[in-house]
């Protein structure tokens, strides 16, 4: 399957035209004030998928699509969210009449969401009437994205986060939209020259998910903590959307930029309480509670290790040396540390792949680690025309010349 991303793009569009659309109807519907944080086309497997949901319950409506587009559309609120919908549409303490409201809500939103999608492409798309969902992880998933083949797909991915006055906690939806692969091949059929292998962009998703265990597995060597790798996806996502997507938390760090085949910036974050637990699990004495020397010197060294064995794997299948920048240490807002390197890649282009891993813990030890991989998306494409594909096994990298 050939990918025309000039077309990708487009869809990425309309896809968060219609997340404004579906934002302004719950606005219409119930008073809440909605902003769409990000919209983006993310390549990743269906278990990776299925981390869109952990942890908080949502719940919300399930839609099939039929026509020129088919799949399906999954529309979730979390508790703050389905109980400010149902507090408003029905003042009375009935479940069952709370669970129709937000039917009808994902019904009316869902509908402003797909109408889009129609009019660019000059077809009807017709929806099935909605189904109540209601759960974590895969009780709120598309059945299509819950395969044994754990293959990848293409998702279409909105954030849209909510307040309402008489609500403290702060509201967030989302909405999945799972197209067929048949039915977005015909769709995204090659209209200009910047096409991509479906084929070479799965195993360049492959080789980071490669290159995010083989960074979790250097913490483990060198902090003892056990660790693993949740999620790795690629996503196109507009520039501007990019430190949204990573948000306001604080975290510490390093970033790096890379160059050789194709050229770039690493950025690897560690909230707050897992950069403590790294350094602590590197310096062999007390440290104090700010970031001075030692401290950074022990993330710039984990940076590094890390950075080296996440970026040969990509070295080794497009047979090309790729070298990395000393790591330089971030302490800020994830927002905060993206905003000045996304300046940097937007003077060329205004969408770029983002390739997203997050790492954590095998234990009840708190551990998170996100690494973010920005490429120069002119310089990937033609690194991935390059690729040959009989290559993609070998991202073996030697961990002895790590250290």
């Amino acid at each position: 399957m050939e990918i025309d991303i000039r077309e990708l793009e487009t869809y990425q569009e309309l896809a968060h035209d219609g997340a404004q659309s579906a934002a302004s109807s719950l606005s219409q519907l119930t008073g809440i004030s909605t902003r769409v944080q990000v919209t983006d086309v993310s390549l990743m497997s269906s278990s990776d998928l299925e981390y869109e949901f952990i942890g908080d319950e949502f719940a919300g409506v399930n839609i099939d699509l039929r026509g020129e587009i088919d799949g399906e559309v999954v529309l979730a609120f979390d508790e703050q969210g389905r109980s400010a919908i149902t507090d408003t549409l029905v003042p009375a303490d009935d479940p069952e009449k709370k669970k129709s409201s937000i039917k009808e809500v994902g019904n009316i939103m869902t509908s402003g969401f797909v109408d889009g999608w129609a009019n660019y492409l000059g077809a009807k798309i017709k929806s099935s009437p909605p189904t109540y969902i209601q759960g974590t992880g895969t009780d709120i998933l598309p059945t299509s994205a819950t395969t044994e083949d754990d293959r990848h797909l293409f998702v279409f991915r909105s954030r849209v986060a909510a307040s309402k006055d008489s609500v403290n906690e702060p509201i967030d939806f989302r909405i999945l939209l799972v197209p067929d692969s048949k039915s977005l091949e015909r769709s995204l059929e090659p209209q200009t020259d910047k096409i991509v292998s479906l084929e070479k962009l799965e195993v360049f998703n492959d080789m980071t998910k490669e290159g995010a265990e083989k960074a979790a597995t250097n913490i483990t060597s060198m902090t003892g903590i056990e660790t693993t790798v949740n999620i790795s996806r690629l996503s196109l996502v507009p520039i501007e959307d990019i430190p949204t997507e990573v948000g306001n938390k604080r975290f510490v760090g390093t970033v790096m930029e890379f160059n050789g085949k194709f050229s770039g910036y690493l950025v690897i974050l560690f909230d707050q309480p897992s950069g403590r637990a790294v350094v602590d699990s590197l310096v062999p004495m007390e440290t104090d509670e700010n970031w001075g020397d030692i401290e950074q010197g022990a993330l710039k060294e984990l940076g590094n290790i890390m950075t080296s064995g996440f970026i040969d794997g990509w070295a080794n299948v497009l047979n090309a040396e790729i070298k990395h920048s000393p790591p330089k240490f971030v302490a800020d807002t994830g927002s905060g540390v993206l905003t000045p390197i996304t300046a940097q890649i937007a003077q060329s282009d205004d969408h770029a792949f983002l390739l997203d891993s997050s790492i954590q813990t095998n234990s009840d030890r708190v551990f998170t680690c996100q690494m973010l991989a920005l490429p120069r998306r002119d310089e990937l494409e033609q690194a991935l025309d390059d690729l040959l594909v009989e290559n993609s096994g070998n991202t073996r990298v030697d961990p002895d010349e790590l250290f």
